[in-house]
């Protein structure tokens, strides 16, 4: 186990992505619609703030008015199959940035971007990879 008294031996929980939009009622369209994650909590009024879950994912969108994706990548998710998810996700129409395929580092992955062009990299664990379980 790490030595934690550099950090006051706090232990860490959850942590979640923030991922910037420049319109909620799309971005849900595609985290609701296309990722099947579920609507956790709502705030602001017009709405700014949406917490989604889908199993142990989270992510956080906020609106950011005039928001402008980046070149890099915004979250990380762990599937437990990469392959489903990739060809559910090109059978509905959502932007690949870097196609399926197996790194020498032990993940299969992928990186996608949502409506806004926000990259989100996914990847699974091969068997027998040096984080496999």
């Amino acid at each position: 186990m790490a030595d934690k008294s550099g950090s006051g031996g706090v232990t860490f929980g959850r942590i979640a992505a923030a991922v910037p939009v420049s319109d909620v009622s799309r971005a849900l369209s595609f985290y609701q619609g296309i990722l099947q994650m579920s609507v956790t909590f709502t705030n602001g009024s017009p709405l700014g703030f949406v917490i989604l879950k889908r199993d142990a994912a989270e992510l956080h969108l906020t609106l950011v008015k005039g928001h402008r994706a980046g070149h890099h990548n915004v979250a990380h998710l762990m599937v437990t199959d990469a392959t489903a998810l990739y060809e559910h996700l090109v059978t509905n129409g959502v932007r690949i940035v870097k196609g399926l395929r197996d790194a020498d580092y032990g993940l299969r992955g992928f990186v996608i971007a949502d409506p806004d062009g926000n990259r989100i990299d996914v990847g699974q664990q091969l068997p027998g990879s040096p984080g496999d379980k």
